[in-house]
């Protein structure tokens, strides 16, 4: 516990800001999944919603600080990979 009163007031903003983090981590772990299910099940148009759904909330993450820009890149054109060779095959 922190003795002084400023030190007190960081550990309010930082779990209040952890708990925003962990919330908008686990919207875009969700919307990875449900891409990756609609994708299993060989629907090609839900896949597709489903793939902007999770390319936006990527985007939402990096605007939010919780991921890189770089590595949102990586994710983002990942999926789509994924997508396009099952959309072919």
């Amino acid at each position: 516990m922190p003795n002084i009163k400023s030190a007190a007031k960081r550990v309010k903003i930082i779990s209040k800001k952890t708990l925003r983090n962990t919330g908008l981590k686990s919207a875009l772990k969700t919307s990875i999944k449900k891409f990756d299910e609609s994708l299993a099940d060989s629907n090609h148009d839900s896949a597709k919603a489903k793939l902007v759904q999770a390319l936006i909330s990527i985007d939402k993450a990096v605007t939010k600080g919780i991921l890189h820009k770089n590595t949102a890149a990586r994710k983002k054109s990942r999926l789509t990979l994924r997508l396009n060779k099952k959309i072919q095959s």
